[in-house]
């Protein structure tokens, strides 16, 4: 390709709606162009990262056996609901009607379709396992676009779905997978970690998510250096060494604590251990109206995903207003498991609750608070779980060595579903007796899109991207640093020319700019290796700069080829 030629026009400023450094860079490289809030388009530099990404997640999947699909946009609504997620996915679900009045979605994801054309085509055991996959455009309606292509409406994302006939051939499958994404991403130069997480609105049991290590993360991931334990904070899990209760469990007193509603100054006031503290904390099922009280000690935080999951909500959980807490005749600050009437309130106790002696909470009146509270001996709970975040530096649930924590960036997520699809749209089998059996599904995806936006975050300087060779755009960019001087032009075609002659993906830089500007260009899009035909050329030499280290070297001019392949193979 001819830089004179390329549509892109670079920016030196950065927009001002651009948050995150991914979508400042894509935006000043000329990558993306937004055309309305969570929508774009991918311009011919930023198409080719998206396609690099793309083909090396279908080579990785079609390596692992699975094989490529293309399943429509559009989706009828009678699926979604014939699955029961029309009502329970909610207002992120982009849903449409065509002329006759017939509700469809433009599809978020493609669980109801792959299973709809599996159970209409597969009968026999014979037939499975099975593993199919489409690279697609997504669509979700966020209630907040941002972060460029981080969080978007539409976006491009590889899902693939697996059939098996019991639980070995779905664990196989999924341990797979998880290999396949591993090498999908080494070979995208991503550092990156799979922990445990949540399956979320898909459903099932059995998830990782695989998460790009970078500051600018939505996500909180804890992990382990001495093993392979890691995990999101919404399913994290550690070992506090948390010992049976001990010592003379005295009776409960109710004590005046006026203006003091926060476990903090409760705890500075009386001077007392937060250890020996217990908070009450109120929600409600906005799907059933249920109420629940989430007791916790006082230096933790409810972990709202765990307690959800926990009591099997279908959608979020949301603490109670202050409003709510007055029906109940609650007050905010100085609710406690003690002394009042519960009714339909189902309590459920956090772990950390079980080993505290004479703990203090609310007293369920204002400006006042009790002491001396036993779980168990003074107050039962329905329930007793893990619902609290996990903190860095809480010993890891595998080998006890100290958690680390970092932000994250999902860019994939592989499920075992189960039977949640197939039990409800009716795919199954004939086993080998005869017996008809639901199938087990498996669900792999990766966001595309999203993992371009990760590198980048991951992968930059002051000066621009720094690609890794497999996703730039163009691995080398041909730089003549004056284009009136006909030598250094002629020496620069031939590099050129001869770059092109071995599969190099190479650019040339044929404009009649500055060799500052070009530079600047280079670095700012992020190409690996820039070849600067300049004044040396008369020498016979020419000038290799790797991005990512800025080393330069002077190079014979019937070197240089080599020299890059050798660059190349390193990575």
């Amino acid at each position: 390709m001819r830089f004179s030629r390329l549509y892109v026009k670079t920016l030196k400023e950065t927009p001002k709606d651009a948050e995150v450094v991914s979508h400042q860079l894509m935006m000043r490289s000329g990558m993306i162009k937004k055309l309305t809030s969570g929508v774009y388009t991918h311009l011919p530099l930023g198409y080719k990262v998206l396609k690099k990404v793309e083909n090396i997640v279908r080579e990785e999947m079609e390596r692992a056996g699975a094989q490529e699909i293309l399943m429509p946009v559009i989706q009828p609504a009678e699926l979604w609901q014939e699955s029961g997620r029309w009502d329970t996915m909610g207002p992120e679900m982009m849903r449409i009607k065509d002329r006759h009045n017939r509700d469809f979605i433009l599809g978020p994801t493609h669980e109801e379709v792959i299973t709809d054309i599996i159970r209409n085509d597969i009968s026999s055991y014979k037939s499975l396992p099975l593993n199919l996959f489409q690279v697609q455009t997504k669509f979700r309606d966020e209630r907040r676009p941002r972060f460029g292509l981080m969080r978007c409406k539409e976006f491009l994302m590889k899902d693939g779905y697996s059939f098996h006939d019991g639980e070995k051939s779905l664990d196989e499958e999924f341990e797979t997978m998880k290999a396949t994404y591993t090498r999908i991403f080494e070979r995208c130069g991503l550092n990156f970690r799979a922990v445990d997480a949540d399956a979320g609105s898909i459903g099932g049991s059995g998830s990782n998510e695989f998460h790009v290590l970078a500051d600018s993360g939505e996500d909180e991931i804890l992990y382990c250096d001495s093993c392979d334990y890691g995990a999101n904070l919404e399913k994290a899990e550690s070992d506090l060494g948390l010992k049976p209760r001990e010592g003379e469990l005295f009776e409960p007193v109710l004590t005046e604590t006026p203006n003091i509603s926060k476990i903090d100054d409760l705890v500075e006031h009386l001077d007392i251990d937060i250890k020996k503290t217990v908070k009450a904390m109120m929600y409600k099922d906005i799907d059933t109206d249920k109420v629940y009280m989430a007791l916790i000690r006082g230096d933790f935080e409810v972990n709202e995903t765990k307690l959800k999951n926990f009591v099997g909500a279908k959608q979020d959980l949301e603490l109670l207003t202050d409003e709510e807490l007055e029906e109940l005749n609650l007050v905010k600050g100085y609710i406690g498991p003690f002394g009042m009437d519960l009714g339909d309130i189902t309590v459920i106790a956090d772990k950390t609750v079980t080993g505290i002696a004479n703990h203090t909470a609310g007293g369920n009146k204002a400006d006042t608070h009790y002491f001396n509270l036993n779980l168990g001996k003074d107050y039962k709970v329905k329930k007793v779980a893990d619902i609290r975040n996990v903190k860095v530096g809480e010993g890891c649930p595998k080998c006890g060595a100290s958690l680390k924590s970092a932000r994250g960036i999902e860019v994939g997520h592989i499920f075992k579903l189960g039977d949640k699809y197939s039990k409800s749209l009716g795919a199954n089998y004939l086993d080998q007796n005869g017996k008809s059996k639901d199938m087990l599904m498996g669900c792999y995806g990766i966001g595309v899109s999203r993992t371009v936006a990760a590198t980048i975050e991951q992968h930059n300087d002051e000066f621009g991207i720094i690609w890794p060779m497999s996703l730039a755009p163009y691995t080398v960019d041909v730089i003549p640093a004056n284009m009136k001087d006909k030598d250094q032009s002629s020496l620069a075609e031939k590099i050129y020319g001869e770059l092109k002659d071995k599969s190099i993906d190479a650019i040339i830089d044929d404009r009649n700019e500055r060799p500052g500007f070009k530079f600047k260009d280079a670095d700012l899009i992020g190409f690996p290796i820039k070849i600067i035909v300049g004044r040396g050329a008369k020498d016979g030499l020419v000038e290799v700069k790797i991005r990512k280290t800025n080393e330069a070297f002077e190079v014979k001019i019937e070197e240089v080829i080599s020299f890059v392949e050798d660059l190349i193979a390193k990575g």
